[in-house]
């Protein structure tokens, strides 16, 4: 017979290790809540009536009528549940604070409609740059920025641009499409032969793996040149 204890259940029943191997989006509301009450200084101790943390996970939310009436209770009714400690109640507090800010980060996230926008974000972080500094910028399909990293520094004249690292960075954020944005020192946007050729490059990486690169951008001081309005992109993965 099974127990209780779930450290004694087979590691694939596990929410903790479900959630590492499989991902916390394949979790129930009650697994999620279930790893919050065990992390932290100790471990749960079993609550009402003896149950381990999933059922009791599964009592919290159906006693204050899920995610949304957990969030709105109060501290101090909390703290007045059976199996509930400061450290616990503390610990599904911030967790609600947390999601809360990454959805108001969502919400406010810069939404590039624009190469000209794309070149207006980034020419203040250039200004001063005595080299070239390339940076790759991660959209949903909304076009709002899910991340950008910067994946290359190199001379007043070049970067080396390595493709991989772009796809990898795109897939991990499960981005829609990608822009390739960097800067010329010498003040003049026009591209080079090796912005042509880092361009079809990443083109053709982003079309194996369906992604969509929707612009490279190069800022100069008062103005950019943009591969999309060029139409470069076309002409580039027709040669």
């Amino acid at each position: 017979m099974k127990s209780d204890c779930i450290k004694n259940w087979p590691k694939t029943e596990r929410p903790r290790e479900r959630l590492l191997t499989q991902g916390a989006e394949h979790l129930t509301e009650a697994e999620l809540l279930a790893i919050i009450l065990r992390v932290g200084q100790g471990t749960f101790k079993k609550g009402v009536h003896g149950q381990n943390v999933s059922d009791f996970a599964r009592t919290l939310l159906k006693s204050f009528g899920g995610l949304r009436g957990l969030d709105r209770t109060h501290v101090q009714d909390l703290l007045r549940v059976p199996g509930l400690g400061p450290a616990k109640v503390a610990q599904i507090k911030a967790a609600f604070e947390l999601g809360k800010k990454v959805c108001a980060k969502k919400l406010t996230a810069p939404a590039f409609e624009s190469s000209k926008s794309i070149a207006a974000h980034f020419r203040p972080r250039f200004t001063g740059e005595r080299q070239e500094v390339v940076v790759a910028v991660f959209l949903n399909g909304q076009n709002q920025c899910l991340g950008e990293k910067a994946i290359a520094e190199g001379t007043p004249t070049h970067a080396t641009v390595y493709v991989r690292r772009v796809i990898e960075e795109a897939l991990h954020l499960a981005a829609a499409a990608v822009v390739l944005v960097h800067n010329h020192p010498s003040g003049n946007p026009e591209p080079s032969v090796g912005d042509d050729d880092t361009t079809r490059d990443l083109q053709k990486a982003c079309k194996l793996v369906q992604l969509v690169l929707l612009d490279h951008v190069i800022v100069g001081d008062s103005d950019h040149y943009s591969y999309s309005d060029a139409r470069r992109l076309l002409e580039l993965e027709t040669e």
